[in-house]
C-alpha cells in the first residue's frame, strides 16, 4: 500500500491542531460567560451586530452570548456556522431563551408554539456537544432524539445532516418499516441516533453489543406524547438503559410539568422555558381560526364545495381514521376536484410517507388527506389551509393541527368542522387559556355542492370500494366510542342512517358494539387495527380489524317469535296455539346472544345457569312449569316433592332397561342374519367348485380363461426370521410348480389319446 504524501499529512495534523484549539477557546467563552441559573436570556438586551464576537481584543474577555440575536454570536463551531449559512440567520424566541442554557450543558424543558423553531434549538447543542468531546465512530452512541412518529423522525435525520454536513460525526435514522438486519449491522457505529421509541427498543433488546453506557445527551421532541400513556412501557424500558449522568432536553408545544413525568426522565435542574407562556393566545399570532356547524351527513358534501372553491391552495385536511383517510382519497380522485390529491396516514410503508410529505411540500397547489400522524412537528411550507373535517381529540390535539401552518413569519388558515352533537368543543375551544380566538361561522348551504349521489355512483361502478366506504364508517364510529370526552363525543346522538348515505351506502351497516335501537353496548373490541398511528395514540398499520359489519337475522328471528308467543285473546279458539297457564310464572329477562363468537373466546358453560328452561303441555295444550308433573300438590307451593323425584327416577331406570334389552335382541338378531349370509356365500362357493372339479376335461378346456376356476395360491413368505423358514417357503413354491407342470402334461397326453381315436 503506498504511504500517504507529505503535504496530506501534514494538513491531517494542522487540521487537528485547529481543532483542539478552537474547542479549548469555545470551552473557555462558555464558562466564562455562561448565563446565570433560572435567568432568561430573551431579557437581557442583545448586543449590536457590529459588536465582536468571540475573545475580545487586548485580553479583555469574551463577548457575551446571552441575548444574542444571530447565530454567528454564539460560542459554536465554524463548521456548525456553516452549515447555518445561508437558510439559518437570526434566531427564534425558543432558540435565544434555550441555546445559552443548552449550549452550557444544562438540562431544558421548553416549551414554545408550533413553527417556532425548537428543531434547531436542540440540534445545535447535540452536534456542538459531541464536537467539543472528539467524538468518533469507535465511541459508539453519544446522542439520542427520540420522536414519537417516523415522519418527523425523518425530518428531524434531514435538518440534522443539513446543520452537520460539515462534521465528521456519524448519524443513523432507526425506524419502523425498514430492514432491521442492515441497521443491526450499522447502528453499533453511530455517534447521533434519530428514532422511534419502538424501534430502539428492539435494537436494545436484539442487537449484540448495542450499548447506550456512555450516552452524553438524550433529546426527547414532542415530549408530552413521548411521556404520555400510548409510550410509557417504552420509555420507561429505554430510560433504564440509559446512564443517569447526562444531559437531558425536551421539547414541545404544549408541555409537562409533572413531577412523575420528570422524575422519570431524571431532569437535574431543569430549566423552564416557556417563551410564549404570557402570550396572549395559545396558537400562532397570524393564524386565522373559523369553525362552523356542519351535520355529519354533510361533512364530505362542505369539504368538497371547500376544495372546489379553493383550487389554487395548498390545504392540509384532517380526518380521524386510516381508513377515512383511503375512502376520501380514492373517491375523491375518481371525481376529479381539479387539483391534485395525496393521502398521508400510519398504514402506510416509510417509504412512501416520506415520498407522499416530499411531494406535497413541493407541490402547489395540492391536497393531502391525512390522520393526526401528520399533526406534530412536520413541517409543510406554505400551507394556506387547514381544514379538521373530524372533531380533534382535545386542545392540544386542535393546536397541534393548526400549528401545520403560520409557521415562522408566514400566515395561515385553519377551518373547523363540528357536528351539532360537538358543538362543545367550540366551547371548550374559546374558553381555553391561554385563549384560542377561533370564530364561529354560519357555513353558506346555497353554495353547497351535494356529493353523496355522486359518491354512490362510484361505489356502484367500482364494488371494491363499497368495502373501504364500510369500514371507514364503522372505524369513524368505533373512534368515537373510544374517545373520553363524552360531552363532546356521543355515539347515541349521531345519525347513523344519513352518515351512511353520505359515505354512497345503500345500508347502514350493522355494528357489533350498538344494539338495533342505537344504545351502545359493550365494546371490547380493539380499535388499534384501523386507525391511524396519530395523535390519539391509535396504532395504524394495515393490520386489518375484524369485519364489524354483520346481518343480525338472529335477533329478528327473535322478536318474531315473542310475537308469536305473546298472541291476544282473539286466538283462544286455535287449537294450534298453545293456551296461556293460570299460573303465573315469574317474567325473565329474554337474554340475546350475540350474533358472531369471537374465535379468540372461548365458551363456558356456567355450571349454575338456571334449570327447567324447556316449554311443557298438558293435555289441554296449556303451557306448564317443566317441574309441575312433581310437584308438591298439597301445600300449593312450586317445590318440588322428593318422593315423586325418586318414584319418577325409578320408572326412568326401569323404562331404560327395557329399552336396553331390546337393543340388545336386535343386535343379536342382525349379527346372526349377518353371519348366515356369510355361510350361505361360502357354501355356494364350494358347491361351485366342486362341479368344476367333477367336470371332463373337455369342459375344462372349452371354458373361457375368465370363467376357469382359480386355483388357491399358495402363501410365500417375506423376511423370515431364520433361514430354515426361508428354505421351507422355496421348498412348497418349488413343489407346487412341479405340480402345475404334471397336470398340464397329462392334459396334453389326454387331448392326443382323443384325438388318435
Amino acid at each position: 500500500m503506498p504511504r500517504p504524501k507529505l503535504h496530506q499529512t501534514s494538513s491531517r495534523k494542522q487540521r487537528r491542531l485547529h481543532e483542539s484549539e478552537e474547542i479549548k477557546l469555545l470551552d473557555e467563552w462558555i464558562d466564562a460567560m455562561k448565563p446565570s441559573s433560572g435567568t432568561n436570556p430573551l431579557a437581557v438586551p442583545p448586543p449590536p451586530p457590529s459588536a465582536p464576537v468571540g475573545s475580545l481584543p487586548g485580553g479583555a474577555g469574551f463577548s457575551p452570548y446571552a441575548g444574542c440575536k444571530l447565530f454567528s454570536q454564539l460560542p459554536i463551531s465554524v463548521k456548525t456556522k456553516n452549515g447555518l449559512k445561508g437558510k439559518y440567520v437570526e434566531m427564534s424566541d425558543i432558540q435565544r431563551a434555550s441555546l445559552p442554557h443548552s449550549i452550557c450543558g444544562r438540562d431544558i424543558l421548553g416549551a414554545s408554539k408550533t413553527g417556532s423553531g425548537k428543531t434547531l434549538a436542540f440540534t445545535i447543542p447535540v452536534i456542538e456537544k459531541l464536537y467539543r468531546l472528539r467524538w468518533g465512530p469507535e465511541d459508539g452512541v453519544g446522542a439520542l432524539i427520540i420522536s414519537p412518529t417516523k415522519d418527523l423522525a425523518a425530518q428531524l435525520f434531514e435538518e440534522l445532516k443539513r446543520v452537520g454536513k460539515y462534521h465528521t460525526l456519524s448519524a443513523g435514522l432507526l425506524v419502523g418499516g425498514r430492514d432491521v438486519k442492515s441497521e443491526k449491522e450499522r447502528v453499533n457505529f453511530l455517534n447521533i441516533i434519530i428514532c422511534t421509541p419502538g424501534r430502539l427498543l428492539q435494537h436494545m433488546n436484539e442487537t449484540p453489543n448495542f450499548d447506550c453506557s456512555q450516552l452524553q445527551i438524550l433529546v426527547l421532541d414532542e415530549a408530552d406524547r413521548i411521556l404520555d400513556h400510548g409510550f410509557r412501557a417504552e420509555v420507561d424500558a429505554i430510560l433504564g438503559e440509559l446512564p443517569r449522568v447526562r444531559q437531558t432536553l425536551l421539547f414541545s408545544a404544549t408541555q409537562t410539568k409533572s413531577v412523575k413525568d420528570l422524575a422519570r426522565v431524571s431532569l437535574n435542574n431543569p430549566e423552564y422555558i416557556s417563551v410564549h407562556a404570557e402570550a396572549v393566545t395559545a396558537t400562532p399570532e397570524r393564524l386565522k381560526q373559523l369553525a362552523m356547524v356542519v351535520p355529519i351527513d354533510q361533512k364530505l358534501d362542505m369539504l368538497w364545495s371547500f376544495i372546489r372553491k379553493h383550487l389554487s391552495c395548498k390545504i392540509l385536511v384532517f380526518l380521524t381514521t386510516c381508513k377515512q383517510v383511503k375512502f376520501v382519497f380514492e373517491t375523491f380522485s375518481k371525481l376529479r376536484p381539479g387539483v391534485p390529491l395525496k393521502h398521508l396516514h400510519g398504514g402506510m410503508s416509510q417509504t412512501r410517507r416520506i415520498i407522499t410529505c416530499s411531494m406535497f411540500a413541493e407541490a402547489t397547489p395540492s391536497v393531502l388527506f391525512c390522520t393526526d400522524v401528520a399533526s406534530r412537528g412536520l413541517d409543510f411550507p406554505a400551507i394556506d389551509w387547514v381544514v379538521q373535517v373530524d372533531c380533534p381529540e382535545d386542545i392540544e390535539t386542535y393546536i397541534h393541527r393548526v400549528g401545520r401552518t403560520a409557521r415562522f413569519t408566514n400566515e395561515g388558515r385553519s377551518v373547523l368542522f363540528l357536528s351539532p352533537s360537538e358543538f362543545k368543543m367550540l366551547e371548550k375551544l374559546q374558553g381555553a387559556e391561554p385563549k384560542i380566538p377561533i370564530k364561529s361561522i354560519k357555513p353558506n348551504n346555497d353554495k353547497l355542492e351535494q356529493v353523496s349521489h355522486r359518491l354512490a355512483s362510484v361505489l356502484v361502478q367500482y364494488p371494491e370500494m363499497q368495502h373501504t366506504a364500510k369500514r371507514a364508517f364503522v372505524t369513524y364510529l368505533k373512534s368515537i366510542k373510544a374517545q373520553k370526552d363524552k360531552e363532546v363525543f356521543d355515539v347515541t346522538k349521531l345519525p347513523l342512517e344519513d352518515f351512511a348515505k353520505s359515505l354512497g351506502l345503500p345500508v347502514t351497516p350493522k355494528l357489533r358494539f350498538l344494539n338495533r335501537n342505537g344504545k351502545v353496548g359493550s365494546f371490547s373490541e380493539s380499535i388499534d387495527d384501523g386507525m391511524g398511528e396519530d395523535g390519539n395514540g391509535h396504532n395504524s398499520s394495515d393490520e386489518e380489524l375484524e369485519d364489524d359489519v354483520i346481518v343480525a337475522k338472529e335477533l329478528d328471528s327473535t322478536k318474531k317469535k315473542k310475537q308469536e308467543l305473546n298472541l291476544t285473546e282473539d286466538s283462544e279458539d286455535d287449537i294450534l296455539v298453545p293456551k296461556e297457564s293460570n299460573k303465573e310464572l315469574p317474567e325473565k329477562k329474554i337474554t340475546e346472544l350475540p350474533t358472531r363468537i369471537s374465535k379468540k373466546k372461548k365458551l363456558k358453560i356456567n355450571p349454575l345457569r338456571p334449570a327447567g328452561t324447556r316449554v311443557k303441555f298438558d293435555d289441554d295444550l296449556n303451557i306448564l312449569p317443566p317441574l309441575a308433573a312433581i310437584a308438591d300438590i298439597d301445600t300449593g307451593e312450586s317445590v318440588v316433592d322428593r318422593i315423586k323425584l325418586e318414584e319418577r327416577y325409578t320408572k326412568l331406570r326401569e323404562e331404560m332397561k327395557e329399552h336396553d334389552k331390546e337393543d340388545k335382541m336386535l343386535q343379536r338378531k342382525m349379527l346372526r342374519e349377518k353371519r348366515k349370509k356369510q355361510k350361505m356365500k361360502l357354501k355356494k362357493w364350494r358347491g361351485d367348485a366342486e362341479e368344476v372339479a367333477v367336470g371332463s376335461d373337455e369342459d375344462l378346456s372349452d371354458l373361457d380363461e375368465a370363467e376357469k376356476p382359480r386355483s388357491k395360491k399358495s402363501k410365500m413368505y417375506f423376511n423370515s426370521d431364520s433361514e430354515d423358514e426361508g428354505e421351507k417357503a422355496k421348498k412348497r413354491i418349488g413343489d407346487d410348480a412341479d405340480r402345475i407342470r404334471l397336470a398340464e402334461q397329462e392334459a396334453l397326453a389326454l387331448k392326443l389319446l382323443s384325438s388318435m381315436h
